[in-house]
């Protein structure tokens, strides 16, 4: 193997260049229009533009991907995770052109790629799995009958991909037709087919997995645990291991349950094995037929390269340990960075600065030490393209406790401007109590998600006004002179304006006056504030665990300024493309009724009316691409017969 075409992009991409380099082995990248300056293009040995924006018109292309392939001289093609990971088509293609596949047999993915398939299986070799219906009728009317057999919860599930996309929870079976018709929308548009499941729901489980890696010589073994519990709409952001919930005992039984699937399957390469755990029971979910975005926890526990033992395997090697061989030691965890705001909406656009606390990439950090897989810089343009994730920070030390700790600070210690993150939101699940016990299970976010929120609004909120103000003086300095004359200033932060009047004092300092609050002195510039310009009146602040957005409305017109965008337009707040409009001009709505239905970053997100109000018109069509702040619907009052 001297050359590896990686079929991937982004963080994923350069984590298999880092590794094939340090093997001696060249790379190859591939690249859409939007990446092509993207640092995996810059990183690997050779690189091919495959031309096109769209997932579809490039990452997805088989016949285009192996063109690549064939015209670069590479030998073996590396599928990362996402995209064509976990499609057995795509496998055999790669195969019949005479490359070697790094990942399991095309066989296997069919025979697990499918959950429907991986459960009947499973079933087959005695794990166990949770009551459900996944046969070839899948008509709404087949659907009701099994569910009303089955009883709520009840899950709704595509049988291809996985990422949370195609899942809904019914807890009543008045639910289930929307259900269906939501998961099949999302499932076709993720997977290219709509084809679904249901299943019993446990509604307070633990989501468990086990990584496994198998040889081609039948040698099979497991690599310990990895808790997922903590996850928004169920895409995991949080995994560590060893699970709190597994001792040694409970883990060798799902070991041995996820060996034996794998073996049944007759795996190849990396693999993981995904549970449900209730208690000291377990249920499985689905197989995931490709290496784990969450994988570097595995590594930091076992001191393994994954990657390195995927190309192994697939040049013919044996597994080199064996399960005796396999120690864990001490404890792992790992966080998604991902471009979206504190109610999970995703976001587009540049960054404009990046910083991180130091921190080894791609490779496992010693016990204590930080490691980040990304594919940030300055500069670089997150669209609506492909996922919402930038990269992983994962921690390896000695305890779960300091795990957590050291953490915290890395996330604190990062620094990305120009657009929302979640960075302060994770730093917020990791500190709260009951994540810290190890108490968190699936439910967690749900629960929980509302109180976090409402934290760090109001830790913004405590440093909005001298941060803001270091980020609006940034690029307008004090003058070294005191002002006699106040200044006065309209403040909108968090959809509310504050008035305030500013008065120079000289030397960089400010004299602050606010209705209802004693007057406060300030030395610009803040420190520990970092800010960025995003427009011509906005800006993005950034101090230490605090992240907050603020724009000038000194210049607007009172009422408007006080509005906010308030009740009577409904506006997008990403990029994406409309899939449903559930409602006509002219309707009532009440308050939270679905508006737009939006997809973007491979997910469908429903706005929602703002209040009970009057729909009196709507600006756009299903189908229709829209981009941040534009104007979706327009509302009329709601004493023009909307429900109270």
């Amino acid at each position: 193997m001297k050359k590896i075409f990686i079929a991937n992009r982004g963080e994923i991409a350069r984590r298999i260049i880092h590794t094939a380099h340090r093997m001696g082995i060249e790379t190859v990248a591939v690249y859409s229009d939007p990446d092509a300056n993207a640092l995996h293009v810059r990183e690997a040995t050779q690189a091919v533009a495959l031309g096109g924006e769209t997932s579809a018109d490039t990452y997805l292309r088989t016949d285009k991907l192996l063109a690549a392939a064939r015209v670069t001289g590479a030998d073996a093609v590396h599928p990362g995770y996402g995209f064509l990971s976990e499609n057995a088509d795509f496998a055999q293609a790669v195969v019949d052109a005479g490359l070697t596949w790094i990942g399991p047999p095309p066989g296997a993915i069919r025979a697990l790629g499918s959950k429907a398939g991986a459960k009947a299986l499973a079933q087959s070799q005695d794990v166990p799995c949770l009551p459900g219906y996944a046969g070839d009728d899948q008509s709404d009317e087949r659907f009701a009958v099994e569910a009303a057999r089955i009883g709520t919860p009840l899950m709704v599930k595509a049988v291809a991909g996985g990422g949370g996309r195609g899942m809904r929870l019914v807890t009543d079976l008045s639910q289930l037709p929307a259900a269906l018709a939501s998961a099949r929308s999302e499932a076709l548009a993720g997977f290219g087919c709509s084809d679904l499941l249901i299943e019993r729901a446990l509604l307070q489980p633990r989501h468990v997995e086990v990584q496994v890696f198998a040889d081609s010589y039948g040698a099979c073994i497991h690599l310990g645990e990895r808790d997922c519990s903590v996850q928004r709409r169920h895409q995991k952001i949080i995994e560590e291991s060893p699970s709190p919930a597994v001792d040694a005992a409970l883990r060798e039984r799902m070991g041995a349950c996820a060996v034996a699937l794998a073996q049944a399957a007759g795996y190849v390469s990396a693999g993981t094995v995904e549970f449900l755990l209730d208690g000291e029971d377990f249920f499985l979910m689905e197989m995931n037929t490709r290496l784990q975005v969450e994988h570097p926890v595995t590594e930091a526990l076992t001191g393994l390269d994954l990657v390195e033992w995927q190309i192994r395997v697939a040049r013919g090697e044996p597994l080199p340990l064996t399960q005796d061989q396999v120690h864990l030691q001490g404890h792992a965890i790992e966080v998604r960075l991902c471009a979206e705001d504190a109610h999970f909406r995703p976001h587009t656009g540049r960054v404009l600065q990046f910083s991180a606390p130091p921190a080894t990439a791609f490779e496992r950090a010693a016990p204590g030490a930080l490691r980040f897989d990304h594919a940030l810089e300055e500069g670089a343009e997150v669209t609506p393209h492909y996922d919402a994730m930038l990269g992983k920070l994962i921690v390896h030390a000695p305890t779960r406790a300091e795990a957590v700790a050291a953490l915290v600070r890395a996330l604190q210690g990062t620094r990305v401007l120009g657009l929302p993150t979640n960075r302060a939101f994770l730093a917020a699940c990791l500190q709260h109590p009951v994540f810290a016990s190890g108490q968190a299970l699936v439910p967690f976010l749900a629960e929980h998600a509302q109180e976090l929120q409402q934290l760090l609004s109001n830790d913004e909120l405590s440093v909005h006004i001298p941060s803001a103000l270091s980020a609006i003086f940034a690029s307008n300095p004090t003058s070294d002179l005191p002002c006699a004359m106040a200044r006065p200033l309209r403040l909108r932060h968090q959809g509310e304006v504050h008035s305030i009047a500013v008065r120079e004092l000289g030397g960089g300092r400010l004299l602050v006056e606010q209705a209802g609050a004693e007057p406060v002195t300030l030395q610009l510039p803040q420190r520990g504030v970092h800010c960025v310009a995003v427009g011509p009146r906005r800006w993005h602040w950034h101090t230490g665990g605090v992240d907050g957005w603020v724009e000038d409305a000194s210049w607007e017109p009172a009422a408007r300024a006080g509005a906010a965008g308030g009740a009577t337009e409904l506006r997008a707040p990403f990029n994406g493309k409309v899939v449903a409009l559930p409602v006509a001009a002219g309707q009532a709505l009440a308050a939270g009724d679905t508006v737009v239905v939006i997809e973007s970053m491979k997910l469908e997100h429903s706005l929602a009316s703002p209040a009970a109000i009057t729909l009196a018109e709507l600006l756009v069509a299903p189908g229709q691409q829209v981009s941040p702040g534009q104007v979706l619907a327009r509302f009329a009052p709601a004493t023009q017969g909307a429900p109270a």
